[in-house]
């Protein structure tokens, strides 16, 4: 009810719930709907209101990406989008909000560097961007030798560049994968705001070795090396260096530089000639015998092609959103005397769509199409239409939404009974199964997590790849050095090789879903960390193994929960030789674990023998 006064009949929106006006009531100055628990996404129409200088909509549960429309509001002075559930990269257009002095964004899903647009704030005095998974180093540095004094770098900033311009009171980076070290200028700010990052200090806590391993690394950081004073030395003493021995440094620098050169002829030699591609391709006329793309009219001749019209009208004009995320939107439908479907459009405009995506796109969709399990999400088909630009994957839908949100989600009185749960846990790992063993080559999930499973009426689990979007991009991104605006390409890898070698990455991702099943915890908490990490010290002792269970839960089977605690064990073991398939890992389930109506109703009747007088 915190927008049942927004009436769009009327002519004044001054007096509605958390909009405020001037005094003549001629503009809109503030919107805050802190903590009014709304859902759904940023409007870049929000852009639009011009002479707003307030907007808070701190404490919600908001979705998807900031809008680069927002950095129209020339008059903002404060944005507060703190605890949220927004995802994507911070737009490098908000360093246009010129008179802006606060900015919050902390406890969200933000991805990406910290932009460096942001240093052209000159007002800015609050940044929070704690909580979030930002990635890459600190764009600050200070051209002079001036002390970090706080006083001093308020004084003059002509020097600086970066966030070293800024006249920051306070900043908070904390909790982040940000990596290098702490620039001079900021280091004023407490040591607190840089905690819990991927940094080179040893005096601030910092994440593990492990959770930063993928962490990006510092752009342009210098690297310090071991004989770092012999290299000062030598600047020192370079004068009185011998002839013979420069002409020695001369001759070897010669001769690896060409070393060098070979090397790289000979890379690129052999990457003319290889011809790896899998998606069929002709040779163009060129002297330099690229390989040009076309596109493949047998690899999905078997696929339905929906046209964007039909998917339109089955979507309610695209208006039903039931997720999004940076790269794609999912929309819910009923097709025409037909399924319940979800169908997922890739969010890219036309312009950065290149020849490469498009193979990618049709590899994506017939490997997917041959996926054919009843514990597997079923592709219906695919839209592909040039006007307007559309590229979409068209799912079964299933009734009961994702597994996250039955577990995480629902506050009132809903509640997935233990059986229930070794039901879907047991149907997980037979659509693994399914997927790395009974079909060839196997198939992975690229982002496996409790949202892309999606459950039935009858609440069983299929396993949906939605996010294989992602992937099509990020391959796009890796290969990018080798395809023209024209899609001409050196080499197309095999797109299925990746999802063949992934496999001992979704076993690890089975064995936190599992955990995240019985004890109903998120896999990452704020307060208490990885979820693997807090369930480590019971995994492997009986006598308080019960802590792992949801407390929730009035009753549930410890001979299950020994199955399950030896299940996560082994897909955690560091050693390769010990982590088992799919196959061995669904075997251990079916055979040890006991789904049957009888083991709900005897557990039942404990419970009505434990209320009785």
């Amino acid at each position: 009810m915190v927008l049942s006064d927004w009436n769009t009949l009327d002519s004044d929106p001054c007096d509605w719930n958390g909009v405020s006006c001037t005094e003549s009531g001629d503009h809109v100055i503030k919107l805050n709907m802190s903590g009014a628990l709304l859902r759904g996404f940023l409007a870049p129409e929000i852009g639009k209101i011009t002479y707003l200088q307030e907007l808070i909509l701190d404490g919600n549960k908001l979705i998807g990406i900031i809008p680069k429309e927002w950095s129209a509001l020339k008059s903002l002075k404060v944005l507060d989008l703190g605890k949220n559930q927004l995802s994507g990269p911070i737009p490098p257009e908000i360093g246009n909000l010129t008179e802006i002095v606060k900015i919050n964004m902390r406890s969200n899903g933000l991805t990406g560097r910290l932009p460096p647009e942001l240093a052209n704030l000159k007002y800015l005095q609050e940044l929070r961007l704690d909580r979030n998974k930002l990635e890459g180093s600190i764009p600050a540095s200070r051209t002079s030798n001036s002390p970090s004094n706080k006083h001093q770098m308020y004084a003059s900033n002509a020097n600086s560049t970066g966030f070293c311009r800024l006249s920051l009171k306070f900043a908070d980076f904390s909790y982040n994968f940000l990596v290098g070290s702490i620039p001079k200028c900021l280091e004023y700010l407490p040591r607190t705001s840089f905690q819990g990052n991927c940094l080179h200090v040893k005096d601030i806590k910092q994440r593990t070795k492990v959770q930063c391993a993928g962490a990006s690394p510092a752009q342009g950081h210098p690297v310090v090396k071991p004989h770092s004073k012999a290299v000062h030395l030598s600047k020192h003493k370079g004068s009185s260096k011998p002839a013979w021995l420069l002409a020695l440094e001369i001759a070897t620098g010669t001769m690896v530089g060409a070393l060098f050169l070979i090397g790289i002829l000979t890379a690129i030699q052999r990457c003319n000639n290889k011809s790896s591609i899998i998606i069929p391709w002709k040779k163009s006329a060129s002297e330099k015998e690229q390989i040009a793309v076309s596109i493949d009219s047998e690899m999905l001749k078997d696929v339905t092609r929906y046209s964007r019209q039909e998917l339109e009208v089955a979507c309610e004009d695209f208006s039903n959103i039931i997720g999004s995320s940076p790269d794609s939107v999912v929309y819910k439908g009923t097709m025409k005397g037909g399924p319940e479907i979800a169908a997922i459009s890739l969010c890219i405009k036309e312009e950065n769509w290149t020849g490469h995506l498009e193979l990618y796109f049709q590899r994506e969709v017939a490997d997917l199409a041959r996926i054919n399990h009843e514990n597997t999400g079923k592709l219906l088909g695919y839209c592909s239409e040039s006007s307007p630009f559309t590229r979409m994957l068209v799912f079964d839908y299933a009734s009961n939404g994702t597994l996250y949100e039955l577990l995480h989600c629902y506050e009132e009185g809903f509640q997935l009974s233990w059986t229930r749960r070794m039901k879907i846990i047991i149907g997980i790992a037979r659509g693994l199964k399914y997927l790395h063993t009974e079909i060839e080559p196997p198939f992975t999930i690229s982002e496996l997590n409790s949202n892309a499973i999606y459950l039935t009426e009858d609440f069983s689990p299929k396993l949906v790849d939605f996010e294989s979007w992602k992937t099509i991009l990020e391959r796009s991104e890796k290969n990018s050095g080798s395809v023209s605006s024209q899609g001409t390409v050196c080499t197309l890898p095999n797109s299925l090789q990746a999802r063949y070698l992934d496999t001992k990455g979704n076993i690890y991702a089975f064995a936190v879903l599992v955990l995240e099943i019985i004890s109903g915890r998120s896999p990452y908490c704020k307060d208490e960390g990885y979820l693997m990490d807090w369930a480590r010290d019971y995994l492997e002792l009986p006598e308080v193994m019960s802590n792992l269970v949801d407390p929730e839960l009035k009753h549930f089977g410890s001979d299950d929960l020994k199955v399950l605690c030896e299940v996560i064990t082994l897909c955690i073991s560091p050693e390769p030789d010990v982590c088992p398939s799919m196959r061995e890992l669904c075997s251990m389930l079916e055979s040890r674990i006991d789904t049957s109506i009888s083991v709900e109703l005897k557990s039942l009747a404990w419970a009505e023998l434990a209320l009785s007088p």
